[in-house]
């Protein structure tokens, strides 16, 4: 009997219902949107971090990524290597030479990082290959080309074919050793720094240049389930963390990235906060109006023997009903709004964040979480704000409500 009443009472006044359950329903659209949108956007972000060449994770000897010191190299690689390509979790590695130099041309000169790699593991791991817009990529461990940023090459005013001179301090002396390179291809993956600091070499060529004796500094990792690279306390990297070497997933060698992420996290609260904050408004005010408006139809239901219990219980149903009938409305609004998106996606390609450029349309993830979770806690939410105006009602007295109620 009560719940029939709640939903005639809500139906009674059918605009201002209406207009409260459009308030709610676009709350909740809002915030299955952006918790979507956040998540696609921090997806997005992370694989362009690691697919372009950073990888999902990587090993270095403890300490080389502090100080990049040109001594520091990975213990017992070759037996490493071998490991790495019989375990089931991996999907593709590449080893890299890794250290600080300068490069000159004819026109200027400008620090770099020089990266020694093997182009064709290079080719399974990330996406450098691919980026070339002009020349060709690396195709021999110890051909004497270099491939250059677009960024880079306007610095230096070099296009393909020109020469340049890339000078780095050989280990232990620290002797400085040059090479004269010609410019084989120019690449652009769109992140500045990136652009305008890298240019590779062949491993080899790159592991004599520093007398490394076939060293190598570092072992970019991609592993068969992209999402297991999220996981800290991954087993797999304790399993290779050994002999003095550190093997990290993105989340450890990106503090940044990681920090983004837990803000995106924290803005979705943030978000949710203000969603309840606006329908505790909406609820208390539309109950409060429609309280005063049957105010003497509470004193005839008190008279005849009502308990204030039941009359506060009717308050609250109405609450609940009125809430979910908001809440289907906002799911399906979100559905058809992520739908859309899903198809035509969002675009901010080059659009640059903590040193991370997207390179792709972003599309909303969506999660069960998000369609039973926030729904369910918008309905119970509802209800705890409706005992407010239930108190009220359930403390009305007869006399005094009739009185009201007649002038």
């Amino acid at each position: 009997m009560l719940l029939k009443m709640a939903i005639r009472n809500i139906l009674r006044n059918k605009r201002r219902s209406f207009v409260a359950a459009a308030a709610i329903s676009i709350g909740l659209t809002a915030l299955i949107f952006v918790d979507g949108l956040m998540e696609g956007m921090t997806v997005n972000m992370v694989r362009a971090a690691t697919s372009t060449f950073m990888g999902e994770a990587q090993i270095h000897k403890e300490g080389f990524t502090d100080t990049m010191e040109v001594e520091k190299v990975i213990t017992d690689h070759e037996t490493l290597l071998k490991e790495l390509e019989n375990e089931p979790e991996i999907k593709s590695f590449a080893p890299r030479v890794k250290t600080l130099g300068m490069v000159t041309s004819a026109a200027n000169v400008q620090s770099l990082l020089l990266v020694g790699i093997d182009p064709q593991k290079e080719k399974e791991l990330s996406k450098m290959d691919e980026a070339i817009i002009e020349g060709e990529y690396l195709s021999d461990i110890n051909e004497r080309g270099v491939v250059i940023g677009s960024r880079l090459a306007e610095i230096l005013e070099v296009e393909v074919g020109d020469r340049l001179v890339i000078t780095v301090a050989q280990q232990n002396t620290g002797e400085m050793s040059q090479e004269m390179m010609r410019v084989k291809g120019i690449f652009k993956l769109g992140m500045r720094e990136m652009d305008r600091s890298i240019a590779l070499i062949p491993i080899k060529r790159a592991s004599a240049m520093l007398g490394l004796n076939n060293g190598i500094h570092e072992i970019a990792v991609n592993l068969k389930k992209h999402k297991n690279s999220w996981i800290n306390d991954n087993p797999l990297w304790e399993k290779y963390s050994k002999n003095g070497n550190l093997f990290r997933n993105w989340v450890k060698l990106l503090p940044e990235m990681e920090a983004m992420v837990s803000m995106s996290g924290f803005s979705k609260y943030i978000i949710g906060i203000v969603l309840f904050l606006l329908v505790a408004g909406i609820i208390i005010n539309t109950l409060f109006m429609s309280i005063y408006e049957r105010m003497f139809e509470f004193g005839v239901m008190r008279a005849i023997g009502v308990k204030p219990l039941k009359l506060g219980s009717l308050i609250v149903l109405e609450s609940g009903v009125l809430a979910i009938f908001a809440t289907f409305f906002g799911v399906v609004t979100s559905l058809i709004l992520n739908g859309i998106l899903l198809k035509t996606g969002i675009d901010y390609t080059g659009t640059e964040f903590v040193s991370v450029s997207i390179t792709e349309l972003i599309y909303p993830v969506i999660s069960v979480q998000q369609y039973t979770v926030f729904p369910l806690a918008l309905i119970i939410f509802t209800m705890i704000t409706g005992f407010y105006p239930a108190i009220h009602a359930a403390r009305i007295t007869p006399a005094n409500a009739m009185k009201k109620g007649t002038k």
